[in-house]
């Protein structure tokens, strides 16, 4: 149990030393513009995301065009959204369709939605073409769609609606090179697992401050590629609830960032590491980047795509990658423990330590050579630095641990050989 407790301590000043530093780099400021309708202006949801990116130490502006209703066909004509989209060079632009009109038959979404989507992403990139459009997947009603469901069956329950609308905003993603912002897909989680938190308005329809702060949540994450664990919230909103709000919200983005954004031109920075004695082997898995800037945390750095580097001292290392565009820039760290491992030195980089598959989807095996004499404590954890599982081995050259009760996203297996790390390395798990 005391090694247990020191391995947390220390996850939790690494993660300390990575917020602080996110926090130096988030200096410049965001600007962000919401076209949308009542389901934005209800409790006022850009100004719930600017206080919330605030309190995590970013500085947005924002403005919005949101009449009551409003669809993505009448916001095309619509004078005053059009010269709010010709306001300034904004940096991301959210598009919310009326609540209906994405659920709809994907015949009918075929003509009265997505054409009009395209012309506004339209309108979004002649005004600057490093503008991000951000589609806002918004959540089914609390019953289902009582007006439409005769019409269309699908439409009769809440999981009906919310899968047409999921599909039909992914869809917009896909069609128009753009980024998508989950809201419903957490809304859908809170639901399911958090049934007491209410995320409705008395109407079933519009959201009430907790849904709203969950829509923050998730713009948070989705803008930044940050957790909003920690951040501020509304009066009105519990702090329990306001933690799993936090929680779900990143969770649903950063689990399945590519899912949601591998559509658009919003880089995400990410990587995993292979440490051998002080030398480290860098394995970038960034997608929607060109170019990459690494910062070993040790006055070195490297323009390289997967670089390999060695360290002359021991010590903690904080490494950060940043992964660019023409337009954007995205920033992820990892905190590195290089230790005097002359115990260990024979090791190779092929033959010391195998973690596979990557992706795992029932079980994950984890292998050594036979110079491990030995136990070996694995401890695996989330996207949000959470430990979801310590195991030690038991000389065994091969544990296998099965990932069947784990949800799908990104976690970070660090293996310890006599209280050192031996292998640092991310894996994703998919269903």
């Amino acid at each position: 149990m005391g090694f247990l407790f020191q391995q947390i301590m220390k996850t939790t000043l690494r993660l300390l030393i990575i917020v602080c530093l996110f926090n130096k780099l988030s200096a410049q400021t965001t600007s962000v513009l919401f076209i949308g309708n009542s389901y934005t202006y209800v409790n006022n949801l850009p100004q719930t995301f600017h206080d919330l990116a605030l309190s995590k130490g970013d500085s947005v502006i924002f403005d919005s065009s949101a009449p009551g209703g409003y669809t993505f066909m009448q916001h095309s004509a619509y004078a005053p959204t059009i010269a709010k989209i010709n306001l300034r060079q904004w940096d991301y632009v959210v598009l919310q369709e009326q609540s209906q009109m994405p659920s709809f038959p994907p015949a009918q979404v075929a003509t009265d939605t997505y054409p009009y989507a395209t012309r506004l992403d339209s309108l979004i990139l002649a005004n600057d073409s490093c503008t991000e459009t951000v589609f806002h997947m918004t959540w089914g009603r609390e019953n289902g769609d009582s007006t439409n469901c005769a019409s269309y069956p699908p439409l009769c329950t809440y999981n009906g609606m919310q899968e047409r609308l999921r599909e039909s905003y992914l869809q917009m993603s896909l069609d128009n090179h753009a980024t998508c912002s989950p809201v419903g897909a957490a809304w859908k989680h809170v639901r399911d697992n958090y049934p007491a938190i209410v995320l409705y308005n008395a109407d079933q329809s519009h959201p009430s401050v907790n849904g709203t702060y969950l829509a923050a949540c998730v713009f948070y994450a989705s803008l930044f590629h940050k957790t909003p664990i920690g951040g501020s919230f509304p009066a009105g909103v519990p702090s329990a609830d306001a933690l799993v709000l936090q929680t779900i919200g990143g969770a649903t983005v950063l689990d399945s960032i590519s899912l949601w954004q591998s559509t658009g031109d919003i880089p995400n920075a990410a990587f995993n590491s292979t440490i051998n004695g002080s030398s480290v082997q860098f394995n970038n898995t960034s997608f929607n980047a060109t170019t990459y800037n690494w910062d070993f945390g040790d006055v070195s750095n490297s323009s390289q795509t997967n670089p390999s580097h060695t360290y002359s001292s021991t010590g903690q290392y904080v490494v950060s990658l940043t992964a660019s565009t023409n337009c954007k820039s995205m920033v992820t760290f990892d905190t590195l423990q290089i230790s005097n491992l002359t115990d260990v030195s024979s090791f190779t980089k092929n033959n010391f330590i195998s973690i596979y598959p990557n992706p795992a989807k029932d079980i994950l095996s984890i292998e050594t050579n036979n110079k491990v004499v030995g136990a070996i404590q694995i401890c695996i954890y989330n996207s949000i630095g959470q430990l979801i599982i310590t195991k030690l081995s038991s000389n065994e050259n091969k544990i296998q641990i099965d990932v069947n009760g784990f949800n799908n996203g990104l976690y970070n297996i660090i293996l310890y050989y006599e209280e050192k790390i031996i292998a640092n390395q991310k894996v994703v798990i998919e269903k």
